[in-house]
């Protein structure tokens, strides 16, 4: 039997006693990790399934993304996830933002460019040049508290050309997509 410092002085301990008090700090440390854990996946990251092929090349349908919106004001370029009740009300949709609240965007589907306020974007990120119009009619002007998204894979993307979609509202943003987490293969940032 050993002898432990009980409130100043040293008292007898069985084993059991000391087995009991590991095991109690050893639950009480896993109850605190389990909470910091479901605390940082509630309010702070996500993980977001990418499903089709909207993103292609960027993403893939399967892919897993780890998102969070965490201080997070959407500039263009970024990888976004948000929710589109009047597209689909089960999931969430994975796009790029193209312009912001101000913007004012066209398309040139003939050649397949995208403007932003008169000047042609450069997009090494998409699969091919923007042909598809859905139901685009430009120039249009973000409004305010909204953006312009669109598919990487241009052609087989329903995004802000499409009516069903249109403007998306801030207020709808789940978060900025900002690794690919798996499969493990492919883990690295999304840009």
């Amino acid at each position: 039997m050993s002898t432990e410092k009980i409130r100043g002085r040293k008292e007898p301990v069985s084993p059991e006693l000391r087995q009991r008090r590991e095991n109690y700090e050893w639950v009480q440390s896993l109850c605190s990790a389990l909470i910091i854990c479901i605390c940082l996946f509630v309010f702070v990251l996500r993980i977001v399934d990418v499903n089709g092929a909207s993103m292609v090349p960027t993403l893939q349908n399967g892919d897993k993304l780890l998102v969070s919106d965490l201080f997070y004001e959407p500039q263009r370029g970024d990888v976004i996830v948000f929710k589109c009740d009047s597209y689909d009300d089960k999931k969430a949709l994975v796009k790029r933002v193209i312009a912001v609240e101000g913007d004012v965007v066209n398309i040139d589907f003939d050649n397949g460019i995208v403007y932003v306020n008169g000047e042609a974007i450069e997009e090494p990120y998409i699969k091919d040049p923007t042909n598809r119009k859905l139901d685009f009619i430009g120039p249009k002007t973000v409004p305010e508290n909204c953006l312009f998204v669109m598919g990487d894979n241009r052609n087989a993307s329903t995004d802000s050309r499409d009516k069903r979609i249109g403007m998306v509202d801030k207020r709808v943003i789940i978060g900025r997509a900002y690794f690919i987490i798996y499969p493990f293969r492919s883990f690295r940032a999304v840009d």
